[in-house]
C-alpha cells in the first residue's frame, strides 16, 4: 500500500501547495473574523462576539495543525500578511458595518475555504495521503458547520 512517504513527489507537491492555499485562507478568515468580534455592535452583539472569538480562537490552533502538515510532507509552509492575502484572496471588510453584513463576509470566507480545503482533501486522496485528507475532512466539516451557525444567525 502507497503511504505519503512513499506517493510520487508530483501530487504531494500540488498537495503541499494546495494545502499552503488552505493555510494562507485559514489566516486571513482569522483575521477578518477577529476584527468583526471586535467591532460587531447591536442587539445580538453578546451571542456574536462569544460566537466569533470561538471561531477565531479555533482557526488560530488550526493554522499551526495545517502549516505543520505542510512541513510534514517535506515542503515550507507560506507566512507573512502579505504573501497570505495574496494567496487568500478574501475580500476584506472595514468597521462598521451591520451584524448582518458581518456574518454575510464571513459565510461568503467560510464558503472559499471550505471549497479550497475540498481542493486540497481530493489532492491529497490523489496522493495516498490519509492523514491529509483526514486533516482537510475534519476543516471542511468544521467550517460547513461554521456556515450554517452563521445562516441560522441570518434567519433570527
Amino acid at each position: 500500500m502507497k503511504t505519503a512517504k512513499t506517493a510520487s513527489a508530483e501530487p504531494r507537491s500540488s498537495l503541499s501547495q494546495s494545502l499552503n492555499q488552505v493555510l494562507a485562507d485559514s489566516y486571513a478568515l482569522m483575521a477578518l473574523t477577529h476584527l468583526a468580534h471586535w467591532n460587531v455592535e447591536g442587539q445580538g452583539f453578546f451571542a456574536l462576539h462569544t460566537a466569533f472569538q470561538t471561531q477565531y480562537e479555533e482557526l488560530f490552533t488550526a493554522i499551526d495543525e495545517i502549516a505543520e502538515r505542510v512541513r510534514a510532507l517535506g515542503a515550507y509552509a507560506i507566512g507573512g500578511l502579505t504573501r497570505f492575502a495574496q494567496i487568500a484572496q478574501m475580500k476584506e471588510f472595514a468597521a462598521p458595518i451591520s451584524q448582518e453584513g458581518y456574518v454575510r463576509a464571513l459565510i461568503t470566507a467560510n464558503d472559499k475555504l471550505i471549497a479550497d480545503a475540498a481542493r486540497a482533501r481530493d489532492l491529497a486522496g490523489d496522493a495516498n495521503d490519509p492523514e491529509s485528507q483526514d486533516l482537510m475532512i475534519g476543516r471542511i466539516t468544521l467550517h460547513q458547520k461554521t456556515v450554517w451557525m452563521l445562516k441560522s444567525f441570518l434567519k433570527s
